[in-house]
């Protein structure tokens, strides 16, 4: 009997560590750049995109994966006799759950399954940890499935964006909102709410303060929090996330605080020093 493989997208943020230890297949996504095309996490780093950003003064265009991308990289797999759970980023950003599902219908009906995580970054991670961690227990595709239709809706996401400058470029915010929002020191933040990015509130006023009050807002559901695993995401803001998993891991007695990198996709949308908690309620 062949295995349960899993697999996901690059903007999945997970750890190359944790990658390897579950043997996770990563589909890129595309970033680019005039006439580049870049695969994410593979030709580009978020340092190099930023560069680019700096000198070029425009975002990069972000792609989808396409079915052929999917196929070559099932193919394998299936051949040898293997399921597929792909667990990909929320059909509401992308067209990669769309393509991925046009992929499935070249294979055997069974050997490739589609789970639409209906988030980004780590909160589309943590679902496949949990996915990755049950194959590996030697649950079966419909039991690895199952749970992940319970724990979807169970995926809290959150997001301090630094400056307005990322959303204004990627054309999500107007010139006046950015002005404004740069003088006041305006943060939004952002939750993933229904596979969609959702402005949730406003901090005006120091970085110190917006982050502290995320990581209270993750501190007053902790009652409710999975205790298994929680992630700390950023782009270029390592410090900040290493104090912040810290302080969370003594406050809530999680057993894993993860810190992750985003990825040139999410950088691309959100800017540098963008940081996120993500966790699952119980």
């Amino acid at each position: 009997m062949g295995k349960i493989k899993i697999f996901t997208d690059s903007t999945s943020d997970l750890p190359s560590d944790l990658v390897a230890k579950y043997s996770i297949g990563v589909i890129p996504l595309y970033v680019v750049f005039n006439n580049e095309t870049f695969r994410d996490g593979i030709d580009l780093s978020p340092p190099e995109l930023y560069s680019k950003v700096t000198q070029t003064g425009k975002l990069p265009k972000t792609a989808a994966p396409s079915p052929a991308d999917f196929i070559s990289a099932f193919s394998p797999y299936v051949d040898a006799g293997d399921q597929i759970i792909y667990i990909s980023l929320s059909s509401e950003l992308s067209s990669t759950y769309q393509n991925a599902v046009i992929a499935s219908g070249e294979f055997p009906d069974g050997s490739v399954h589609v789970f639409d995580s209906l988030n980004l970054s780590t909160g589309i991670g943590i679902q496949v940890l949990k996915a990755a961690k049950a194959a590996e227990a030697g649950q079966s595709a419909d039991q690895i499935l199952s749970l992940l239709e319970t724990i979807r809706p169970k995926v809290d996401t959150e997001f301090v964006i630094d400056s307005l400058e990322y959303l204004y470029k990627g054309g999500r915010c107007s010139g006046m909102q950015n002005l404004v929002g740069s003088l006041l020191k305006i943060r939004p933040v952002i939750k993933v709410q229904q596979g969609k990015m959702t402005p949730a509130y406003k901090v005006r006023g120091s970085r110190d303060k917006a982050l502290d009050q995320m990581v209270n807002n993750a501190l007053s559901n902790m009652g409710k929090m999975d205790k298994d695993t929680l992630f700390v995401v950023h782009t270029l803001a390592e410090q900040d996330a290493i104090a912040m998993s810290q302080l969370i891991k003594e406050r809530t007695g999680v057993s894993e605080v993860l810190l992750s990198d985003a990825g040139c996709v999410i950088c691309s949308h959100c800017g540098p020093k963008t940081i996120g908690i993500i966790y699952l309620t119980e």
